[in-house]
């Protein structure tokens, strides 16, 4: 069993909620998003909190991706409340490309997602803030050019999704449920089967946002227990990443260092998590993340 400590935030910008880091590497930036306070934000890797850029939206982003063949300083594909959106960085108005419903779920919004091997995108959606309790309303959707695909039901939270080094098994998390899946995923075709339970959590912190390392060990925030872990691809744990704030909600990877997102605990008992949730954490875990896809207009 490995352990990380993290005593101290890299980036203390209580956030509301961050969430969706991504790794720019042409400009070694990490971007993310603030999904309650409707924001995208930018930092440099090397100069820090100085360097902090934000675009200030209407309508609350979720995660983002790369587009192939888009300069991603211009452009982005954004995860929004009704679907998938453009984003122009430069002058911060977006478009939509795809809704979840025609007309619009007002009860819905999107979460985590990300692009698959061939491109396409996969998203969950989710019950939106101020509609109360969260119901098994949500669903993962897959988005192409052609248009989308529900591909499961009756999900709560739907989280993180990824594919394991050689393309073969696609994971991803029902947060509220406390369990990450895996299904067989046909690298050629694209198509998913064996749909079954890979990991399940025994307490009572909730798996969130996941990245997958090069020798295929899932590395997932768990919201409501200030730690990251680490499980190797039989779905045991063998490593934790202890953090000083109680809601963690995603990671990145960039070289052997993961970046780690949290949210506010306004109504937390520790002051210390109260402090610095929000904030993003940086740590060396000695290993490097696989690259993530890009989304094929």
């Amino acid at each position: 069993m490995q352990h990380w400590t993290v005593a101290a935030p890299w980036l203390d910008l209580h956030c509301s909620l961050a969430e969706g880091p991504f790794y720019e590497k042409g400009t070694d930036s990490l971007r993310f998003v603030d999904i309650k306070k409707k924001r995208v934000h930018t930092v440099s890797l090397s100069r820090g909190l100085s360097s902090l850029h934000t675009i200030q939206l209407d309508i609350c982003p979720t995660v983002t991706a790369d587009i192939e063949g888009v300069d991603p300083r211009e452009r982005i594909l954004l995860g929004v409340k009704y679907g998938l959106a453009g984003l122009d960085r430069e002058t911060g108005a977006y478009e939509m490309l795809a809704r979840f419903n025609d007309p619009d779920n007002e009860r819905l919004r999107s979460n985590d997602g990300a692009a698959d091997p061939h491109g396409l995108f996969w998203v969950g959606s989710m019950t939106d803030f101020g509609q109360g309790e969260f119901q098994p309303e949500g669903s993962l959707f897959r988005f192409s050019k052609d248009g989308k695909e529900e591909m499961v039901k009756g999900l709560t939270i739907p989280n993180s999704i990824g594919w394991s080094p050689d393309n073969k098994t696609m994971y991803y998390t029902h947060s509220k449920a406390r369990q990450i899946f895996a299904l067989d995923y046909n690298a050629v075709s694209g198509a998913v089967s064996d749909h079954r339970l890979f990991y399940k959590h025994p307490t009572s912190g909730e798996p969130d946002g996941f990245r997958i390392d090069v020798d295929g060990n899932l590395w997932t925030a768990v919201y409501g227990e200030s730690k990251v872990l680490k499980i190797n691809p039989e779905g045991k744990v063998i490593g934790q990443v202890t953090l000083p704030t109680r809601n963690i909600t995603c990671v990145q990877f960039v070289g052997t260092e993961l970046i780690i997102t949290s949210a506010a605990d306004e109504d937390g008992e520790d002051k210390t998590s109260r402090d610095y949730g929000g904030a993003l954490f940086r740590v060396d875990v000695g290993t490097t993340g696989l690259e993530l896809f890009k989304f094929r207009m």
